[in-house]
């Protein structure tokens, strides 16, 4: 069934108002017809099926027939810090950690990373574009809440926002990590966090020192096994073990 995100503004008392590229989508690229069925999502967890009621020029007008919390979201809010890779491939792994159940993603730029904001004039309309990618991949998975995108910041802030989770993954290849597997064993014991932050370096990984800085921000090293993961697949790998550990 087609699902779409919607404004908290366009739910209304037993009524939906579809706008914009959802009105575009449900007449010209789907061409549904009244009486059809939709799935809209308010964004912060809660689905609602509608029946298509009216078409309009620049609106159709959809009838709630019944809603619920939605059933796909996990049970922790999860944050992927993303050290700042080369070409595309940060949108790559928006996309991919959406499916996995990312809620927010969070570029950031290290010692070793290729890639720069340089003057930052351009990050806006970066930050922008990246957001179009993680809803869309959201809508495209049937997530319930929409992620969402921040603007690249330093290794230093995002070390810190970081470390404040319930349980805070620090991807490193180097000395002094436990295995993945065996950290979320013994999370798992300790009951479902609120929250769990998720931080992958870029093609060149971390220095040692921001390991250092990370191991003593309070993050938790952690080794991804013994082959060697692209930077653009690591937090998916990350996820994917988070989801066997508390939703399958």
């Amino acid at each position: 069934m087609p699902r779409f995100f919607v404004l908290p503004g366009e739910i209304g008392e037993g009524e939906v108002l579809l706008t914009g590229e959802n009105a575009h989508h449900i007449s010209r690229s789907l061409r549904m017809a009244a009486g059809e069925a939709v799935t809209v999502c308010d964004g912060a967890g809660r689905d609602y099926l509608c029946r298509l009621t009216e078409f309009r020029s620049d609106c159709v007008r959809a009838e709630i027939l019944s809603q619920e919390p939605s059933a796909s979201e996990p049970p922790y809010l999860i944050r992927v810090y993303q050290g700042l890779p080369k070409g595309d491939k940060l949108d790559e792994v928006i996309q991919k950690t959406v499916e996995c159940g990312a809620g927010e993603i969070i570029p950031f730029e290290s010692s070793r990373c290729v890639a720069r904001v340089g003057d930052g004039k351009k990050e806006p309309e970066r930050t922008a574009r990246r957001n179009r990618i993680a809803h869309t991949a959201a809508g495209q998975c049937g997530r319930g809440r929409l992620p969402t995108v921040r603007a690249t910041c330093p290794f230093s802030e995002a070390v810190r926002d970081a470390a404040g989770a319930g349980l805070a993954l620090f991807c490193y290849e180097g000395e002094g990590t436990q295995p993945l597997g065996e950290v979320l064993a013994q999370a798992r014991a300790a009951g479902v966090p609120a929250d769990i932050s998720v931080m992958v370096g870029s093609e060149g990984g971390f220095s040692p020192e921001e390991a250092e800085r990370a191991r003593s921000a309070g993050m938790t090293p952690v080794g991804l096994g013994k082959r060697i993961l692209r930077t653009e697949t690591a937090a998916v790998f990350v996820l994917a073990g988070l989801a066997l550990t508390w939703e399958l």
